[in-house]
């Protein structure tokens, strides 16, 4: 019946979405919106805590990693603790105090900057993300070593 009366050539009621669309204002709006989140990338939500801490535990991992492979790094660099980040393990908290404390090496700037980073993720840990998080594990030998991805094999090596 409603439909019957929108089809209707003599009648004088319009559906709601027409008089939206022939507004020029709401029509204007409604293109500047569309053309705005089409120009916004993809991942345009703000971080969550742990997306900032999984960043954050992958950036410092890999600096130290380079910081060691690096020819011109100091001799002092070699006598670090490890520093192998995983965010689900509970004694994440205890390495990067220990890292953070470690005396030696303040006179690397590299050194200096990764204990910047590793106090600062601490910090959101323990601060900001204390209820975000879960920890799935807390074996402290876990984080000495890295594990190593799985090595896949071709079917022609067997």
């Amino acid at each position: 019946m409603l439909c019957s009366t929108y089809l209707t050539s003599g009648s004088d009621f319009s559906p709601p979405f027409l008089l939206f669309w022939t507004n020029p204002t709401m029509k204007m709006l409604l293109l500047l919106t569309a053309a705005l989140s089409a120009a916004l990338p993809a991942s345009a939500a703000p971080p969550t805590c742990y997306s900032r801490v999984l960043a954050l535990s992958r950036e410092i991992t890999a600096s130290f990693q380079e910081l060691q492979a690096s020819e011109a790094a100091d001799s002092c660099v070699g006598t670090l603790p490890r520093l192998y980040l995983d965010i689900h393990n509970y004694c994440v908290l205890a390495k990067l105090r220990d890292f953070v404390a470690y005396p030696g090496c303040d006179r690397v700037a590299e050194v200096n900057e990764l204990k910047e980073k590793a106090r600062s993720l601490y910090t959101i840990l323990i601060s900001y993300c204390r209820r975000d998080l879960v920890f799935l594990t807390d074996d402290c030998n876990a984080l000495e070593i890295p594990i190593s991805p799985p090595i896949e094999h071709s079917i022609t090596e067997s």
